[in-house]
């Protein structure tokens, strides 16, 4: 019989690599939490390629996702790691660091177009 080994915890980067680590979920949801709060926002999803991941907000359920906070697998340029995009498509911000993206943007102020 061969060896089998157990490995719990494992922090290796093929794993962190497919979806958001726990601590830029945390900040993720702490965000979602807050504009829950405000009546800004209704419901999320996630969505997932081979490229990136998305945290997708809606006002509706039924609507287009009308913001995505992404996480970028193959960043192009080091700031292009985490992207917030509206329902168009359009980079709004970008950074290397997602709790600075988070904190940095006035989300009162960021303008939903419908």
């Amino acid at each position: 019989m061969k060896n089998i080994k157990l490995i719990i915890n494992n922090e290796s980067k093929i794993i962190k690599e497919k979806f958001f680590i726990k601590k830029e979920l945390q900040c993720i949801l702490n965000l979602y939490a807050k504009m829950v709060s405000n009546g800004n926002w209704k419901d999320y999803s996630f969505s997932s390629g081979t490229k990136e991941i998305s945290f997708d907000v809606y006002q509706r359920a039924s609507d287009k996702p009308v913001l995505r906070i992404l996480k970028n697998f193959r960043p192009s340029y080091l700031n292009e790691k985490y992207l917030i995009k509206d329902k168009n498509g359009n980079v709004l911000k970008k950074s290397e660091n997602l709790n600075s993206l988070i904190n940095k943007t006035s989300w009162n102020n960021l303008r939903i177009v419908k």
